[in-house]
């Protein structure tokens, strides 16, 4: 598999039918209440809500550090209680906010834990290890024989997503991994996963509470209310298009540069018609967000900001009036008139890199 290449054949699918989870003694309301969703192989899914809400639960049902009292969760098709809990965990990945790397293990063995579970021989788990350090960022030369206590809290971290993937699974599972580091360690890594997911092309399913987080990470966001699943949705759609009054103040629906960062500029490019750009004017790749274009017409004295594509063609244009029209909640293609052979055209573009 390539770098720019993604497979759904390499994630797994998992499926919440009708799931809960009560506690021994707990004559409260459930941590997991009635969670009916599924997750399609390869999709990055954030797990998002405020503290007790069920999220941690959920994600440690999937892999049966908790069990259900109700319902069934299904692997590929499988329930997983048909599967021993170490034999599923041994298929899929598992990152915490800690770490857990072993203080006394050197880098390499840390990585090495699970192949060397899985019965691989000596020169295949070697191979391996390098690959994942190479992978995250790690010179192995470097860091393979360093000891946790050596590393930095995000190198510790990058170890401790390399050592989840370390024995191929379909599945990573996260839970609020980056929580305890700086904001640019934090964004870095964000980053770094995101690279991650498209080469690799695993599920992932990723805890966390932070809401630009799950906006910048998530193919889809599952919303979580006192143990029930409020929305599942696109970003764009959490916030543009919330569920209710909790899911928009949580999202911050109201938020102008939180919808312009998530809607694509392509969806409103304007025809050219005739209106050649001139050399002064500022472009914005069609891959761009609304808030880029803000930023590029604040920055220029151009009326408008011509769009291109990947090979710097012009195909169209956007001027205050575009930005202020997408940024306004429920505002779309329809109700500001573009024509939609301008979207259609535009979206080729971004998905061949060339024009039509």
């Amino acid at each position: 598999m390539t770098s720019d290449s993604r497979s759904g054949d390499t994630g797994s699918r998992i499926t919440y039918e009708n799931v809960s989870k009560r506690y021994a003694g707990n004559s409260g309301a459930a941590a997991v209440h009635d969670v009916s969703l599924e997750i399609t192989p390869g999709e990055l899914v954030v797990i998002l809500g405020p503290s007790g809400c069920g999220k941690t639960t959920l994600l440690k049902l999937t892999n049966r550090l908790y069990e259900p009292t109700g319902g069934t969760i299904r692997l590929d098709g499988d329930d997983i209680t048909s599967l021993s809990p170490t034999r599923l965990r041994r298929r899929m990945g598992y990152v915490i906010q800690q770490t857990g790397l072993f203080p006394h293990l050197r880098i390499a063995d840390n990585v090495a834990v699970v192949p060397k579970l899985l019965g691989w021989d000596k020169a295949r788990i070697g191979r391996r290890v390098d690959e994942l350090l190479e992978l995250v960022g790690l010179p192995p030369d470097e860091y393979r024989r360093r000891y946790p206590s050596q590393l930095s809290g995000g190198q510790q971290q990058r170890v401790g997503l390399a050592r989840a993937l370390a024995g191929e699974p379909r599945t990573l599972l996260m839970d609020e991994p980056f929580g305890a580091l700086d904001a640019i360690t934090r964004t870095r890594l964000q980053d770094e996963l995101r690279r991650l997911h498209r080469q690799m092309g695993q599920t992932m399913v990723f805890v966390t509470h932070d809401i630009e987080e799950a906006l910048r990470l998530a193919d889809r966001i599952i919303v979580m209310r006192d143990g029930a699943v409020v929305q599942y949705d696109t970003p764009l759609a959490v916030v543009t298009r919330p569920a209710d009054e909790f899911v928009a103040q949580l999202v911050g629906s109201g938020n102008v540069m939180r919808r312009l960062e998530l809607l694509p500029i392509r969806d409103v490019v304007r025809p050219l018609d005739g209106r050649a750009p001139r050399a002064d004017e500022a472009t914005i790749l069609a891959s761009g967000t609304g808030r880029a274009a803000l930023d590029r017409l604040l920055e220029s004295s151009s009326d408008r900001v011509i769009v291109v594509d990947a090979d710097a063609r012009p195909i169209g244009w956007v001027d205050f009036a575009t930005v202020h029209g997408i940024s306004q909640p429920g505002a779309g293609i329809a109700s500001m008139g573009i024509d939609d052979t301008i979207v259609t055209d535009a979206d080729a573009i971004v998905a061949t890199g060339s024009s039509r």
